[in-house]
């Protein structure tokens, strides 16, 4: 491909969604060429534009971050709390985004739990720092972190996993956490394919994961991995 092709590509396009503005490249926005987006600007859809030139689409505003980040990084990050799971879908669905409706599932109904249980969570971590400057990416330093209020739990976890260096440190809420590492990527892909499975095997199922990923100095990239596990517990009377 020419020079000018790929500044065409990435030339900044401007949208209004809903009332909110975003700021991206035509190559985000043709990421998946079988979506709605990615017809409308290949100049298979008409388009429409507000009073300042912007690009319009008449859908939710603030919802469009995730579609965009999708978009960016082909993976879906949602806050802890999230609660509009539903409205998300219906958005993936609008713009046709295949991968993310695969993303967002079916619907599951909520049980709620008897009034003599609670939840029991544990939360599992990975952190890599990526060097911007090799070519492929290179993995500078990476640890996992196990965080719960479960101590049988954490027992469990220093008897079994032996080999590995760690530390032990309370955090918030009396919660404990465990660090492995730092160690490098093939070690931390072995961990966490253990822990994964120790947790599982503990009763444990996955609640949600996310991924974070942010720019700490101008040669180096951090990505952050979260999981959070949760079994069902019954209350006992002290």
């Amino acid at each position: 491909y020419s020079s000018g092709f790929w500044g065409m590509l990435l030339t900044p396009v401007t949208l209004n969604v809903g009332g909110c503005v975003y700021s991206t490249s035509l190559s985000t926005l043709q990421r998946y060429p079988d979506s709605m987006l990615g017809a409308m600007f290949r100049g298979d859809l008409p388009t429409v534009r507000d009073a300042h030139g912007n690009y319009f689409i008449d859908r939710d505003g603030p919802l469009f971050r995730y579609i965009l980040n999708f978009l960016r990084t082909s993976e879906l990050t949602l806050p802890c709390d999230f609660k509009e799971t539903e409205l998300l879908r219906k958005e993936a669905d609008f713009y046709q985004i295949e991968p993310l409706i695969q993303c967002l599932g079916d619907p599951k109904p909520h049980l709620p739990y008897p009034t003599d249980s609670y939840e029991e969570v544990v939360e599992l971590s990975s952190t890599r720092k990526l060097s911007k400057y090799s070519n492929p990416v290179a993995v500078i330093i990476t640890q996992l972190t196990i965080t719960t209020k479960i101590h049988a739990m954490l027992e469990s976890i220093s008897c079994s996993f032996t080999k590995w260096n760690k530390h032990m440190m309370d955090t918030r809420d009396y919660q404990v956490s465990f660090t492995f590492g730092p160690c490098d990527h093939q070690q931390e892909v072995s961990l966490r394919v253990h822990l994964l499975d120790f947790i599982s095997k503990s009763g444990f199922t996955i609640r949600n994961t996310r991924v974070h990923h942010m720019s700490e100095r101008a040669n180096e990239n951090t990505v952050e991995h979260h999981w959070t596990f949760c079994r069902r517990a019954r209350k006992v009377d002290e």
